[in-house]
């Protein structure tokens, strides 16, 4: 009898985490149009509707990699999926802003159950040597998201409104749903149920939010200094207290022994601050096109694409290369690469609109930058963890991630939030995105990814 193909259930496994990717890199294209149509609502409390949903997605990554384990990858695929989807729906019915951020939650809350157990069945599906070049497509899914999200974003913002933002996750993910119960098997049988570590769970999103909320305020004047100095040294005390609780715990959210493999600590240290600089690049994209070139919502969300639309093909060429040399130097590269980018946008647009000139050939510098990185983190980070910890070490990976988006966002905010933009408004803001870039590639430079073969 001939072997299933791994493709099927790539594709399944795939199309649902392009939605959720496809999700975020969308809202940042509908963040003017929320604001408008919420009117008299701050940028900083807009901000919550990305980063309350990036905070619980964060968090939640982390069990879910676990419920996968638990009880059945391809089980938690399917109720995330599901949950996904009627918060989407949610979302687009919301008539206040606060009822948008709640339902924003839900829907991190299946995003994160699916998320895990993708990546699981996608390993899973494919034999030991195809896994590299399998994990690199599957990151590059999150780039081709990048890719359509802007334009995708803005013409649907534009020509149907923003609810739609949401309600186009609807067709993609049922047939997702309809396929995955018949062409995914389950990856592992299901192993002894853990309990969730919910102490540490509400310290982790406790301490993150509280950081956010700080760097968020900051940019703003509605708060006293006092009173963001005490909440930003809330989030760095339950920081404290969730390592601390960890340690101590015999099944905490986060098992710190994966911490003992070098190249996955500095991996994810590395995509925390990638994830940062990535989420800021983006949500500044926006901000500078509208803000000081003036241009529409659609043309924004079109002049933003052809950057990500090289990560792809960056991510499978990087992938093949990685699987016999390792991830260092593409990270390394890439890394520099972005800063470079950085350096582009800081010195060389001006206060007239020039795209092909002045901002294309930076957007394709952060584009190829992003496609050798952010697919190459991904894969380094499981490869050399045991197959028992891929979906955990997975999950706390891409939890980092997210955790690094969320602080990108809150910066953005914090430096670009205002209604009125500058020029001189951006330069603080790329300094800081090049130096983010530039300790990307500096943590970067301990990672051992290189197959035994090469290494000899």
């Amino acid at each position: 009898m001939p072997a299933r193909s791994p493709w099927p259930a790539f594709g399944i496994a795939c199309s649902a985490t392009f939605l959720v990717s496809l999700d975020t890199t969308m809202l940042f294209a509908t963040f003017d149009a929320l604001r408008q149509s919420f009117a008299g609502t701050s940028a900083a409390e807009l901000s919550w509707v990305l980063n309350g949903y990036t905070v619980v997605y964060a968090a939640m990554l982390i069990p879910a990699g676990g419920l996968a384990d638990a009880y059945g990858r391809r089980r938690i695929f399917r109720l995330g999926l599901a949950l996904f989807l009627a918060a989407s729906v949610a979302c687009g019915a919301a008539p206040s802003v606060d009822g948008l951020i709640a339902a924003r939650v839900f829907q991190a809350l299946g995003a994160a159950l699916l998320t895990p157990a993708s990546m699981s069945i996608v390993l899973a599906a494919f034999p030991t040597e195809k896994r590299a070049v399998a994990v690199s497509l599957w990151g590059a899914v999150g780039g081709l998201a990048a890719a359509v999200g802007p334009s995708l974003g803005s013409w649907v913002t534009a020509s149907a409104g923003w609810p739609w933002a949401f309600y186009i996750n609807l067709p993609v993910g049922l047939w997702a749903l309809w396929r995955s119960a018949s062409h995914i098997e389950e990856a592992v049988k299901p192993s002894e149920h853990r309990r969730i570590d919910i102490v540490g769970l509400l310290l982790l999103m406790c301490a993150v939010g509280a950081i956010a909320l700080a760097i968020v305020e900051s940019g703003e004047s509605r708060w006293p200094a006092q009173q963001i100095a005490w909440v930003g040294a809330g989030g760095l005390l339950a920081g404290a207290s969730f390592v601390g609780w960890a340690r101590i715990r015999s099944h905490a959210l986060i098992d710190l022994s994966l911490f003992q493999h070098r190249t996955y600590r500095y991996v994810n240290a590395a995509t925390l601050v990638f994830g940062t600089a990535f989420s800021m690049m983006f949500l500044g994209f926006f901000f500078f096109m509208i803000g000081v070139w003036h241009f529409t919502l659609p043309q924004a969300g079109l002049a933003v694409t052809p950057g990500p639309l090289l990560v792809i093909p960056t991510a499978i060429v990087t992938g093949r290369l990685a699987s016999r040399w390792g991830h260092r130097r593409f990270l390394v590269g890439g890394s520099l690469l972005y800063a470079l980018s950085s350096l582009w946008f800081l010195l060389v647009p001006g206060n007239e609109p020039n795209y092909w000139q002045h901002w294309l050939p930076g957007l394709l510098m952060s584009g190829i930058a992003v496609g050798l990185v952010l697919p190459s983190l991904s894969a380094a980070a499981v490869n050399r963890l045991p197959v028992a910890h891929y979906a955990v070490g997975s999950a706390v990976n891409q939890a980092t991630r997210q955790i690094g988006s969320v602080l990108g966002v809150a910066l953005t905010v914090a430096l670009l939030g205002p209604a009125a933009l500058a020029l001189t408004d951006f330069q603080p803001f790329y300094l800081m995105h090049g130096a983010l870039a530039l300790l990307t590639g500096l943590l970067c430079w301990p990672v051992d990814t290189k197959p035994q073969a090469a290494r000899s």
